[in-house]
């Protein structure tokens, strides 16, 4: 490398997703949105709330960490507006404690609607006390440096994922689900379709009425099924 390398790349303008898209994931369960965005947009399982009650909807801004470096973290705060939703990305680093309970309650103070971390996160005591939820791979006492190289709003793989900022990200105790912006329309549509089939299906089985979860006739007819007795 010639010279010494950048510290931190910043991105600031962005197109985050209109309020009337956002509301039309708000409500829904993480499983309701990736089963509209045909199983796809899910985290890696490990990426958890610290609190199972925690749910949030918002727009996404990016914040891409090496390992045991905090920088780009620390920096982002400077560029988020109120309903961001704020997706670390370490590579899975589980090091160091990425965010705590201070720089988190900032966050909250800032109109952040969330935290999600594919590394760890430290302070829980006062994560939690900071009314924000945050949504981490675990928590572990140490800290990182602010270092760099690090870099906001370029976009990141986050617990396996792609997420631009803009991006819509929703959480629950399932995990966490990121939806495209430019897909997130026929996204919501289809999420229509899948709350309408949710709600049929349950009050079925509330009934007692005999619902089959399989097309039996389906694969008969397919010859796609064999019984051995």
């Amino acid at each position: 490398m010639i010279g010494d390398p950048l510290a931190l790349t910043i991105r600031r303008k962005f197109e985050r997703p209109a309020p009337a898209l956002l509301r039309a994931f708000r409500g829904a369960p993480t499983g309701f949105i990736t089963d509209a965005f045909n199983g796809k947009g899910c985290l890696h399982h490990r990426v958890k709330p610290i609190d199972p009650r925690m749910h949030f909807v918002g727009s996404a801004v990016t914040a891409l960490c090496p390992p045991m470096d905090n920088l780009a973290a620390m920096a982002i705060l400077d560029y988020v507006k109120k309903g961001d939703v704020i997706v670390i990305a370490t590579g899975g680093d589980e090091s160091a404690g990425v965010i705590g309970d201070l720089w988190a309650l900032r966050a909250r103070q800032l109109g952040v609607a969330a935290i999600v971390c594919d590394g760890l996160v430290r302070d829980v005591p006062g994560l939690l006390k900071a009314g924000i939820p945050v949504f981490a791979r675990g928590w572990a006492p140490n800290s990182g440096f602010k270092n760099g190289p690090g870099e906001i709003n370029l976009g990141v793989s986050c617990g396996g994922v792609t997420v631009q900022p803009g991006d819509i990200v929703a959480g629950d105790r399932d995990g966490v689900v990121v939806v495209p912006l430019a897909e997130a329309r026929a996204v919501a549509a289809r999420l229509d379709l899948v709350r309408k089939k949710e709600a049929e299906t349950f009050a079925l089985v509330k009934s007692g009425k005999a619902r089959k979860f399989w097309d039996e006739k389906g694969l008969r007819k397919r010859g796609a099924l064999r019984f051995v007795d």
